[in-house]
């Protein structure tokens, strides 16, 4: 999931929540929601932001995001 990457990278990086925010003009409490994983489709504004100020590249998501299992996994 998106959140648990961005969470993991900036935790990583040692940057808290609120150091996030200021970065990326994001509040602190949308982006919690969005590594609880609590907001799932944040914008692509939103993410490139997020992943800018983390230094990381948007590619980063075609390897990290889980893959559907089923085409049932794949509808919701």
């Amino acid at each position: 999931m998106i959140g648990d990457i961005i969470r993991k990278k900036r935790k990583e990086r040692g940057i808290s929540l609120s150091e996030l925010s200021r970065m990326t003009g994001v509040s602190k409490s949308y982006l919690s929601y969005i590594e609880r994983g609590m907001k799932k489709n944040p914008s692509i504004d939103v993410i490139k932001r997020i992943f800018h100020s983390l230094n990381l590249p948007i590619t980063i998501l075609n390897t990290q995001e889980e893959k559907p299992s089923t085409f049932e996994d794949f509808q919701q």
